[in-house]
């Protein structure tokens, strides 16, 4: 809520009523030596004009960024009806709708979003969420090993979100399930069919996960990686863009039988950057795996009378609050992060999403030809690409992202960490947000900087030289 409206005298008014004397009484099962105590360092109650000040002045350190960073967290307009919508106290405040009489309004949303996902990725059911991209991408592992049955073996490409292989492995590791990493195709960037077999090694195989794009940006032969994988009696988890779908086929169209789980993270859908979170994770499968997918799951009936109506169905209670017997575990809070995902795919509609998917791929079209223009700078890859590319650079990547946020951008992601094979490499991403002088104002302090970077190398290498 905007505001807490209780006056001292409401709060003594209803301690009364329940026949507490103090806020500390409600709490008094908790040993004494539990308790944190009073916070330290908090300064003296401020009035709300007082605090709005201090808030807005705080924020206001962290400036105002031209951002350019892509690598599974997008900046994307996101329409203003969405969160005054989501904020409402009926779907703010709503818990999960075990109750489906008290709860028709949330689990209609959430019945719309599962249509609208299944209709996006082309498969037959979608589930109501998961945390997030990566965990999903852990959960679909783990849903193809139990559908699968005798096979404990992943194939899992380099080209994957290298944040989203950590958590995967790490959700996986201990239940005796192998993933077994892929290299990526070093001139094109993506994965080859040959390099899946290479890795396989015997047809032992549980699953083969297929990103589109992958993390590099680059479009990924899905078509023969997820024939390959059903040849081999393995399941093909697709791990998908949600945006990229306004144009590109769906998984249920790769190959020919389609992919058969398909995950990501539904950020790109209403979901502010945030800070990091919260987001949420899709999942979507074929009917023949409905009963392993994980998280809730919305369907629509008809009550006694014949009306319309919605249910959380096909799974009992505990997959949600008897975390030994459940397949996954969902908060309430990716509830309303979904719910955000519905409005603002309702609000856009097929052709908008189209709009704002061709819209991102244009601009880092024009992004990636402007900057390759400057000496020494090339794309790492020939295959091609959504909207994110990797560049290659004549120096650190680190250098020239400090000497870019100095002057309030955010030029992209420094891949030495993760990728060091690449040399000094930069991911880069431009979305609809960004306009042509925001193209020119990155590409124009760019050049700079990597003029000024290789102008100190060569006084570097000529005093070494001694000229």
């Amino acid at each position: 809520m905007p505001f807490i409206p209780h006056t001292e005298q409401d709060v003594r008014e209803m301690l009364a009523a329940i026949g507490v004397g103090s806020v500390d009484e409600l709490f008094s099962e908790i040993p004494a030596g539990l308790r944190a105590g009073p916070p330290a360092g908090v300064p003296a109650a401020l009035n709300e004009m007082q605090v709005t000040r201090l808030m807005r002045e705080r924020a206001e350190r962290d400036g105002t960024w031209l951002n350019f960073i892509g690598a599974g967290a997008y900046e994307h307009h996101i329409p203003a009806a969405v969160w005054q919508i989501i904020t409402r106290g009926e779907f703010y405040s709503a818990y999960t709708p075990y109750q489906a009489e008290a709860s028709q309004g949330t689990l209609q949303l959430l019945y719309e979003y599962q249509t609208m996902m299944a209709s996006l990725t082309g498969l037959d059911v979608t589930n109501a969420s998961l945390y997030d991209g990566a965990s999903a991408l852990a959960e679909a592992v783990l849903m193809a090993v139990r559908a699968h049955r005798t096979s404990r073996r992943v194939l899992m490409p380099a080209s994957v979100h290298p944040v989203w292989r950590r958590v995967a492995r790490t959700i996986v590791r201990n239940q005796g399930i192998e993933l077994i990493e892929v290299p990526y195709d070093r001139e094109a960037g993506h994965t080859a069919p040959a390099a899946l077999e290479a890795a396989a090694q015997k047809d032992d195989l549980a699953a083969v996960v297929v990103p589109q794009p992958n993390f590099f940006g680059v479009l990924e032969p899905v078509d023969e990686l997820t024939d390959w994988a059903h040849s081999r009696g393995a399941l093909a988890i697709a791990v998908v863009n949600p945006i990229s779908l306004a144009l590109l086929r769906p998984p249920g169209e790769w190959g020919s039988k389609g992919a058969d789980i398909a995950v990501g993270d539904g950020q790109p859908l209403g979901s502010p950057l945030a800070g990091g979170g919260p987001y949420f994770g899709f999942m979507a499968c074929g009917k023949d795996l409905l009963r392993q997918m994980p998280g809730r799951l919305v369907g629509a009936t008809t009550d006694v009378e014949g009306r319309r109506g919605f249910v959380l169905t096909l799974q009992a209670r505990e997959q949600h609050i008897r975390r030994s017997k459940a397949t996954s575990n969902i908060c309430t809070n990716q509830g309303l992060m979904v719910a955000a995902a519905a409005v603002h795919m309702a609000l856009l509609g097929p052709e908008g999403l189209a709009r704002v998917a061709r819209a991102c791929h244009a601009n880092t079209l024009a992004l990636a030809s402007r900057l390759t223009a400057v000496s020494g700078v090339r794309r790492a890859f020939s295959g091609a690409f959504f909207h994110e590319a990797v560049l290659t650079l004549p120096a650190p990547a680190a250098t020239v992202l400090r000497g870019l946020k100095a002057q309030g951008i955010l030029g992209g992601l420094d891949l030495k960490p993760t990728h060091p094979e690449i040399g000094h490499a930069l991911l880069v991403c431009a979305t609809e947000t960004k306009n042509g002088d925001d193209l020119a104002r990155f590409a124009e302090q760019f050049e700079r900087i990597i003029g000024r970077t290789g102008r100190r190398k060569s006084r570097a290498l000529n005093r070494k030289s001694g000229n």
